[in-house]
């Protein structure tokens, strides 16, 4: 565990709102980009995610926040304070990291106190502070245990103590989840949050799980093959993708390659590959982004959830198709479904779980959205 000496903001840093500046950053190991040119601004005191398939880079991006590794160019602030050659142990960060990396020679007050007894810091101080520390995570009745006399949810909140301990200006979160098992990884997940707000610290954390990124922050940066694709908030994330990759990557969508055919308007007609024609619209929440022109390749991306059945036709859409009902999924709260159209596309519907009965496999049916509710994406 890196030792991190207390942040201590001069008179000018501490008018800044930023906590964290990466300046068109590239990362290199050998001739392979790790980082291509990444730009991010993260706020004070937001919990900031970033999140992205195995290999594209989001853990090197933390590293190097830590100062495990430095940028092969470009620059990295914490603070308004450039961290050109500033090793990890003279950062204002502390990591957390999927294995916890607890010592289990030592109690869980001496794992929590190793940081500031390094440092020399004198015992009544480190007495306190580890109390406090063990308090805020809620685990100071188990500060005699050995880390191996407790649960993984348990060994989760001894390691954010141990981070927390050294006050940190940015906690830096690497798959903290990652280890737990799905209901536990819930509630830690309702932990996380509330210790967030109770703490009012800079939270920046790498994850590949989507529903947690979504159910965590307050903005996500998305990567793809050593580049960011889109910031925003969970709610522009998911419900405006900014490319077909974050839209398949967040959540379920149904993605069809297509042309623009026409525009007016009330929107575009785009003509899918296997030649069925929809109609689209532009959504509220992109009347500031120019409709795609037409003869312009696009990628649809119609969300599941936004799409409704019926055993008769539709006139209130022009987006209503005729299929048949191939695969029923009972999920309790809520029923899969794949339809097939005539043209061989296939598309995926999600229907909370309602008293009405859930239709078979194979039954005829009807598919219809609204315009606004399928977006044309660049292809």
């Amino acid at each position: 565990m890196s030792q991190t000496v207390a942040y201590q903001p001069s008179a000018t840093s501490s008018k800044i709102q930023l906590d964290v500046e990466l300046r068109n950053v590239f990362k290199f190991f050998g001739g392979d980009a790790a980082v291509k040119g990444i730009d991010l601004a993260i706020h004070q005191g937001e919990f900031f995610s970033i999140l992205g398939p195995s290999g594209c880079g989001k853990t090197t991006t933390l590293r190097l926040i830590a100062g495990f590794e430095e940028p092969s160019s470009g620059d990295l602030l914490i603070r308004g304070q450039s961290m050109g050659g500033v090793p990890p142990y003279r950062r204002p960060v502390n990591t957390v990291f999927q294995s916890y990396a607890l010592f289990n020679h030592m109690t869980v007050a001496d794992n929590v106190a190793f940081g500031l007894r390094i440092k020399n810091v004198p015992k009544t101080e480190i007495r306190d502070r580890v109390a406090t520390a063990l308090a805020q995570v809620k685990m100071e009745n188990f500060a005699q245990r050995s880390p191996t006399q407790l649960s993984g949810g348990q060994q989760q909140r001894v390691a954010l103590a141990r981070a927390l301990i050294n006050r940190p200006a940015v906690l830096l979160l690497d798959e903290p989840l990652g280890a737990l098992d799905l209901k536990l990884r819930k509630e830690m997940q309702v932990e996380l949050s509330n210790l967030h707000q109770e703490l009012g610290l800079t939270f920046v954390m790498v994850t590949h799980d989507q529903e947690e990124a979504l159910s965590l922050s307050d903005r996500i940066a998305v990567m793809n093959h050593a580049q960011v694709e889109q910031v925003g908030t969970p709610r522009e994330i998911y419900e405006t993708p900014a490319t077909p990759f974050v839209a398949d990557f967040i959540g379920d969508t149904n993605l069809f390659e297509g042309t623009v055919r026409g525009a007016g308007r009330d929107g575009i007609q785009v003509e899918t590959s296997q030649g069925l024609k929809v109609a689209v619209a532009q959504s509220p929440a992109q009347s500031n982004k120019p409709m795609p022109a037409v003869q312009r390749a696009v990628v649809l991306s119609l969300r599941p959830e936004k799409v409704r059945l019926s055993l008769e036709p539709v006139t209130s859409t022009p987006n209503c198709f005729q299929g048949r009902l191939r695969h029923v999924m009972y999920l309790g709260t809520h029923a899969h479904y794949l339809v097939e159209l005539p043209s061989g596309d296939r598309i995926m519907v999600r229907h909370p779980n309602a008293a009405t009965s859930v239709p078979s496999a194979d039954t005829p049916v009807y598919v219809y959205w609204a315009a606004q509710d399928c977006l044309a994406l660049d292809a």
